[in-house]
């Protein structure tokens, strides 16, 4: 009789913290949540969606502290952009060349007509802890971006298919 509550105690401190675990990176990239339903978007959040489907983001970036240097190319595939909460928006990006497409949950709020990516001190499993502020307006995007102790300034052009 003694042994059977032992198991389960045991069981218990190991089955739980990966629960906890499971359920905090689920909620993190966004897996378990459901779009919000397209028809009641606004009409600058729909023309969003629609536009950042399939695109690919094609600029520089540069690193504080290394103004001679010339900017460095970036790139970043977007697969799609949903919106599942009031202020919280998934993007479903493609990670190196020909990777797998990551999930990722990110604050994205509205400045007037533009949208604004704003992320403090967000840590994302497996990429570190991040400090964005991204906007996007038409076939473009620019801002700020903090990687740890290393940050400086992003912007490019938002390429593939255009919304009507």
């Amino acid at each position: 009789m003694t042994r059977r509550p032992a198991a389960w105690i045991a069981m218990a401190s190991v089955v739980l913290p990966l629960v906890f675990v499971g359920g905090w990176i689920s909620g993190r990239l966004g897996m378990g949540d459901s779009p919000v339903d397209p028809v009641s978007l606004s009409d600058l959040e729909g023309r969003f969606t629609e536009r950042m489907r399939n695109v690919t983001l094609v600029g520089t970036f540069t690193v504080d502290g290394r103004e001679d240097g010339a900017p460095r190319e970036d790139r970043y595939r977007i697969e799609s952009v949903e919106k599942v909460d009031d202020d919280l928006w998934r993007f479903r990006a493609v990670v190196g060349d020909g990777g797998s497409v990551i999930p990722i949950v990110v604050p994205l709020r509205w400045i007037g007509d533009t949208p604004m990516l704003m992320m403090t001190d967000t840590s994302l499993p497996g990429m570190g802890t991040f400090t964005v502020r991204l906007f996007f307006y038409r076939d473009h995007y620019a801002g700020t971006w903090q990687h740890g102790e290393v940050g400086g300034l992003m912007s490019g052009r938002i390429e593939g298919p255009a919304a009507e």
